[in-house]
């Protein structure tokens, strides 16, 4: 890598790395050749230049597929504003954020309950004897959760807990912490309600389910992903810390102290197990996200390669029947209060997730059709806006569906 840097300059090199991106994703086609409208789909050069216009964030990668071809990929505005502004193109990496829950987290997991490995229904406490029950205003325990609670954010854990301050556990435990002594901190906070009862989306849920997972495998939830889901899909630019040659072409965050994150996880509780952990840390490409979304749309499969059964994928693309409240399958949203990310023109069986750093997926088995939206509203000072917008493109793919006997009507 060092004589290859000698021999053309880092600016070449970088060029090189992404032609050979390109090269490995397969090329669109035309829109109408899958039943869309190219036209309507045109409409998101506007509503994307006028966004980062507005500075909502430096710039974006679209990418919109159904049955089985990609039908539009494009890459919009800068990457970086700060130190330099640097364009942003189609085949970078972005930190994920919580996209890492349903695409590493929850498929790691419902893989071992494939295996007969664990159960939904066991308790967390049998694999974290530290976990306490939430207890009522009278200091009555209540009922153990179970580790589908987990995968719902049903499990009465708080959504965060802060790595700074005088109380967070930074302060308390230093700046690198393992998983299972973050874990053994996580189990023993007051829970906010009994077991099943209430939805907290909450980042401390991933971060147990990967702690379980190891328990029960013996490798960490990087380790287990690469091996048993991104390495058979040949998703080769899917990973958590990404390899020193990769980090120019990953997409910068937040600037801390002068200088923006590039490869590094922007999550804090993250960062402080060393960039793998269940809630957050996985880094991807469009491209690479797409053929996931390929793999649950086959039911599991993809070009022969089978990552979970039938069964499985419909199981955790449906809401999770005994908390049916949260609008939440196993580790996909699909009807919660952060479930605007898939518009208003999808149907009931869509699913998806957004990520913190400004990133999106939504997928629809009734009409065959995926988008992947990919922003870095973090940098460089966290406020950026993409909520609203999130929405929006969503809208304008599924109006561009122009074959409409191919959907299902909804129930």
């Amino acid at each position: 890598m060092r004589s290859s840097v000698r021999k053309f300059g880092v600016p070449i090199l970088i060029a090189l790395l992404l032609s050979a991106c390109r090269l490995e994703s397969s090329g669109t086609a035309r829109p109408e050749e899958a039943g869309m409208s190219g036209k309507h789909l045109r409409l998101l050069d506007g509503i994307l230049e006028n966004a980062i216009s507005r500075k909502e964030f430096p710039g974006a990668v679209i990418l919109i597929g159904r049955k089985g071809k990609i039908l539009f990929r494009k890459a919009y505005g800068q990457c970086q504003w700060v130190p330099q502004r640097k364009p942003m193109d189609e085949a970078m990496i972005f930190d994920l954020a919580s996209i890492t829950k349903p695409v590493a987290t929850a498929t790691a997991f419902m893989i071992l309950v494939e295996e007969g490995k664990v159960s939904l229904d066991e308790k967390v406490k049998d694999y974290v004897p530290e976990f306490v029950p939430y207890v009522d205003p009278a200091g009555t325990p209540g009922e153990d959760a179970r580790i589908w609670h987990l995968l719902t954010h049903t499990s009465g854990l708080p959504p965060y807990t802060e790595p700074r301050g005088h109380a967070g556990v930074e302060q308390q435990f230093g700046k690198r912490l393992p998983t299972e002594q973050l874990v053994a901190y996580i189990a023993q906070l007051p829970k906010t309600d009994p077991p099943g009862t209430a939805l907290h989306y909450s980042c401390l849920g991933y971060i147990t389910l990967a702690h379980i997972l190891k328990k029960v495998s013996g490798q960490d939830i990087a380790q287990f992903t690469q091996e048993r889901i991104f390495r058979p899909l040949k998703m080769k630019h899917t990973f958590y810390c990404p390899p020193e040659k990769m980090r120019s072409l990953c997409v910068p965050t937040e600037v801390i102290e002068g200088k923006p994150f590039i490869g590094v996880v922007h999550d804090p509780l993250a960062r402080l197990q060393g960039g793998i952990s269940g809630n957050a840390g996985l880094f991807s490409t469009a491209d690479d996200l797409a053929v996931f979304a390929e793999m649950m749309l086959h039911n599991g499969s993809y070009k022969g390669t089978r990552i979970l059964s039938p069964l499985t994928v419909a199981r955790m693309t449906s809401v999770w029947p005994k908390a049916a409240f949260a609008g939440r399958g196993l580790g996909w949203d699909l009807d919660s209060s952060q479930s605007t990310s898939g518009g208003d023109l999808f149907g009931p069986h869509a699913y998806g997730h957004t990520g913190y750093t400004g990133t999106s997926i939504w997928i629809d088995p009734d009409t065959q059709a995926y988008f992947i939206f990919l922003t870095n509203r973090v940098h460089p000072d966290d406020k950026g806006a993409v909520i609203a917008l999130r929405s929006r493109v969503a809208n304008v793919v599924a109006a561009a569906i122009q074959d409409p006997s191919n959907a299902k009507t909804p129930r």
